[in-house]
């Protein structure tokens, strides 16, 4: 993994709307939905630098696009109206592949962990800093705190972005590809019914 590639700006920023839309934080201007939509970024970011590794990799999504929301959308029943559709060009950089991961790693804290420790351990870290801010001693990064370790307003502000039932029919298209990526295929149990 070569590190972030701005070419992946578009598909994190129309994920990151794609999820906070489905499943909203709040009314929009809050703090709430803020932080709502702040948890999805960071989510959909290390999925879209998991999906996308190489810089190679950024510029052929940024060439050829990701796919967009379709089938997300009929997933999740937010398919926009008619009129509204000429409005919704966003929708065209969402990456039904990265959105699917981001579920997973909402809705699975120890699959978070995992996803970003694999972010962390292929993504060379410039020296210095080109952040004001250093990490923790923890060795939490906090540019994914509230991915991993959400307060307890984070929490409130995300209730159905983080709600595993909501979000099965999203994170079940893809969570095989990313259980095998993260190598945690034998560390899953399977759910009691």
């Amino acid at each position: 993994m070569a590190g972030p590639s701005t070419a992946l700006s578009p598909v994190i920023a129309a994920s990151t709307h794609w999820l906070a839309r489905a499943y909203p934080g709040g009314e929009s201007n809050t703090v709430a939905h803020t932080l709502s939509e702040l948890q999805a970024r960071q989510a959909v970011t290390v999925a879209a630098w998991l999906r996308y590794p190489t810089e190679i990799d950024a510029a052929l999504v940024a060439i050829a696009g990701p796919g967009g929301s379709a089938v997300l959308d009929w997933k999740a029943g937010s398919e926009p109206e008619d009129e509204f559709a000429e409005g919704e060009g966003w929708r065209t950089w969402v990456d039904e592949v990265v959105v699917s991961w981001a579920a997973c790693l909402l809705a699975d804290p120890m699959l978070a962990r995992r996803g970003v420790d694999a972010v962390i351990a292929a993504v060379p870290i410039p020296e210095p800093r080109p952040r004001p801010h250093t990490r923790r001693t923890s060795g939490l990064p906090s540019e994914f705190r509230r991915l991993l370790q959400p307060d307890a307003r984070d929490r409130e502000a995300a209730t159905l972005l983080r709600h595993p039932d909501l979000l099965e029919p999203i994170a079940a298209m893809h969570r095989d590809t990313l259980l095998y990526l993260l190598d945690a295929e034998q560390s899953r149990e399977p759910l009691a019914a």
